[in-house]
């Protein structure tokens, strides 16, 4: 399977990267790259994340990372990155489901 990056979810790592190197660059740096790594692991286990509890429909995951939730789509050939967000965020449901 391949992954595929939505702009709001390139958008929502940036963000959350500038976010964090305000304090700490190398924190950002890793918390990137670690965000990276997790989400290539779902090539291997798609279902490696939880059902969105907001959605509970299996195609819509997530994968959970210290305070952030990685939303994504399994489809058929394809694992698409949906957007991340604060744990303590609300999840606007139609963002997702666009």
């Amino acid at each position: 399977m391949r992954i595929i990056w939505s702009p709001l979810a390139v958008e929502s790592v940036t963000e959350i990267a500038e976010y964090i190197s305000q304090d700490k660059p190398s924190a950002a740096e890793k918390w990137v790259d670690t965000i990276f790594s997790k989400v290539e692991q779902l090539k291997s286990s798609p279902a490696l994340g939880r059902i969105v509890p907001e959605i509970s429909n299996d195609k819509f995951r997530e994968l959970i990372y210290g305070n952030y939730r990685v939303i994504y789509r399994i489809e058929q050939s394809q694992i698409s990155i949906l957007t991340i967000r604060h744990g303590k965020q609300i999840l606007p449901v139609e963002e997702i489901m666009e």
